[in-house]
């Protein structure tokens, strides 16, 4: 493995472990009907923010690169009428961050440049589209903060 890819390696899993530690710390002072509450007759809950971005991961790292035969249910992320509680949210979106942190580190340097296909992005390759899902997971996480702000005070 050379310098680069070993670095791209670990820089990618720390911000994915980053990433997924921030939702958990965020989501620590929410009751259970807080992590589902809307606060604004727009948006969207802490907890439906949680199941998109575990759907997201799950099929755009999971299905399209790991291989793990994830089926992608889009449309329920935000509307599932009956979602599991906090804790197994959480649990679900930690599991699907350690996966794409086992699938960055199995990735060689030839495995990033690999051509990439999925519904809902045109990321050419494995690097952008690793990159891609980290923003957005970034994204949201700018969402949540004003939600638990707004749930909180």
């Amino acid at each position: 493995m050379s310098a680069l890819e070993g670095t791209l390696s670990s820089v990618l899993a720390a911000r994915y472990t980053a990433n997924a530690a921030r939702v958990g710390e965020l989501a620590a002072p929410l009751t259970n009907s807080q992590f589902w509450q809307k606060p604004y007759p727009y948006g969207n809950s802490f907890g439906h923010l949680v199941l998109h971005l575990t759907g997201n991961l799950n099929y755009y790292i999971g299905a399209q690169i790991a291989n793990t035969g994830y089926i992608r249910d889009r449309p329920r992320e935000f509307a599932d009428p009956n979602p599991p509680s906090k804790e197994e949210a959480l649990k679900l979106f930690d599991d699907a961050v350690a996966m794409v942190v086992q699938t960055i580190h199995a990735q060689s340097s030839e495995d990033w440049a690999k051509e990439y296909s999925a519904v809902g992005t045109n990321a050419p390759n494995r690097l952008d589209i690793a990159l891609v899902c980290s923003a957005h997971m970034q994204h949201h996480i700018g969402q949540m903060i004003y939600l638990v702000y707004e749930l909180t005070r």
